[in-house]
C-alpha cells in the first residue's frame, strides 16, 4: 500500500496516469513526423526530413503517450535499435502510395520484429497516405508484409492519412485498448 503525498494526490486526481513509450519508425518520407504533428494537433504543412528524432507527449484515453519519431533515412536506420528498449508499442508507418519501396519497408519491418528489445511488443502499422489515389489498400499491404505470420504479438494495420487525420484516431484507440488490457 502506497502512502504519502503522492498517493493523496493520485486519489484526488482519480487514478495514476499510465505512461507509455511509443516508438514511431518507417522509411524516410513515410509520414512519421506528419503523423506525430497530427496526434499533437499541430500544423502539418511545414515539415522537413527528420535528421535525428522528435519526441512529443500526447494525452489519450487517460494515458500519457510519449511518442518518439525517429528519422527514417537509410543512414539513420542502423541507430533505430538504440531507441527500442522499454518500448510499449511500435508504430510503423508505411507510404501506401510508394509501391517501389514496399520490399524495402518490409525488410526493415521484419528486422525490427526480430529485435530482442521488441519481443512480444504490439505493433500498429499505419498504411499512410490513403488520401492519394495511387495508395494501396491496407489489406493488400498486410498481405505483402506477411503480417499473418506474426504470431508472437498483437498487431494491427490501420489505413490512414496523416494529412487529413483520417484513421489516425482509430489507430490510437487500438493502442490504448490493447495496452489497457495488458497493464
Amino acid at each position: 500500500r502506497k502512502n504519502g503525498l503522492l498517493s493523496v494526490m493520485q486519489k484526488l486526481k482519480g487514478s495514476t496516469e499510465l505512461e507509455l513509450r511509443i516508438v514511431l519508425l518507417g522509411l524516410d518520407n513515410a509520414g512519421k513526423t506528419t503523423l506525430l504533428k497530427c496526434l499533437a494537433s499541430e500544423d502539418v504543412n511545414t515539415i522537413t526530413p527528420t535528421q535525428g528524432f522528435n519526441i512529443k507527449s500526447v494525452a489519450s484515453h487517460g494515458m500519457k503517450l510519449n511518442v518518439w519519431d525517429i528519422g527514417g533515412q537509410r543512414k539513420i536506420r542502423p541507430f533505430w535499435k538504440k531507441y527500442l528498449e522499454n518500448t510499449d508499442v511500435l508504430v510503423y508507418v508505411i507510404d501506401s502510395a510508394d509501391k517501389k519501396r514496399f520490399e524495402e519497408t518490409g525488410l526493415e519491418l521484419s528486422e525490427l520484429i526480430d529485435e530482442e528489445n521488441l519481443a512480444g511488443v504490439p505493433i500498429l502499422i499505419f498504411a499512410n497516405k490513403q488520401d492519394l489515389c495511387t495508395a494501396s489498400p491496407a489489406s493488400e499491404i498486410a498481405e505483402g508484409l506477411n503480417l499473418h505470420t506474426y504470431r508472437d504479438r498483437v498487431w494491427q494495420i490501420q489505413a490512414c492519412s496523416a494529412v487529413t487525420g483520417e484513421g489516425v484516431q482509430d489507430g490510437m484507440n487500438w493502442i490504448c485498448n490493447n495496452l489497457l488490457k495488458k497493464k
